[in-house]
């Protein structure tokens, strides 16, 4: 049921082959719901002005485009990226690593992250006998890593390839370390940060996605 690692297969390379990326073949309905719950989730925070959490919310869903453009840019250039997801198991793909339903739930895991911290964010564990202790933005980013990490170790084993890891040295401790370790770290630490440092960092995060976006996707490299 569950798969730890990449096993360099015929039919993992033959499954990100097929791709079909933004192919609207397996397009339906669900699209507009999950789309419709996310705009919901975020207008409810806004109007009871809860903006941190939607701050958040925008610095893991930024850091994910920008980890999903790296990842297909890799693709591009070694004919395989880290991972993937299959035609099989998503109404829309957006880029190869990234599909519709993936994305949407993205756009809320930083809001979840944020929303599982203590109300007191200054809580440090382990604070005793003159010790500093731990940050509960660190400990609970640690916790959410571990937790998506391990549900994708689900996905990549599942019948319908929701993963896929061709690279034999790519699987659950490289993601947890290299990817939902900064994922969670930025929904947990930014909307802490100082308002300006906060705006530049997410305007500078966003611009570089829109930017990349607009450029690569045109000339066919993502």
């Amino acid at each position: 049921m569950f798969k730890f690692w990449g096993d360099g297969s015929e039919l993992s390379k033959e499954l990100v082959r097929s791709i079909a990326v933004r192919s609207t073949e397996n397009f339906n309905w669900t699209f507009i719901f999950i789309l419709a719950v996310v705009f919901y989730v975020y207008w409810t925070e806004i109007h009871k002005k809860n903006f941190e959490a939607v701050f958040a919310g925008l610095a893991l869903y930024g850091v994910h485009w920008l980890y999903e453009i790296c990842n297909a840019i890799i693709g591009h250039v070694f004919g395989y990226p880290l991972w993937s997801v299959s035609n099989e198991s998503t109404t829309f793909i957006l880029l190869i690593g990234v599909c519709w339903e993936l994305s949407m739930m993205f756009s809320l895991a930083g809001i979840i992250s944020f929303k599982m911290m203590p109300q007191d964010r200054t809580k440090r564990y382990f604070a005793k006998n003159g010790r500093k202790g731990v940050s509960c933005k660190l400990v609970v980013a640690l916790e959410m890593a571990l937790l998506f990490a391990l549900f994708e170790s689900f996905l990549a084993g599942t019948s319908n390839h929701s993963f896929i890891w061709v690279y034999k040295w790519w699987g659950v401790v490289p993601v947890f370390i290299t990817t939902y370790v900064p994922f969670f770290l930025a929904s947990n630490y930014v909307p802490d940060m100082a308002p300006a440092a906060r705006k530049k960092f997410l305007i500078i995060e966003w611009a570089a996605v829109a930017v990349l976006l607009a450029v690569l996707i045109p000339c066919g490299v993502i």
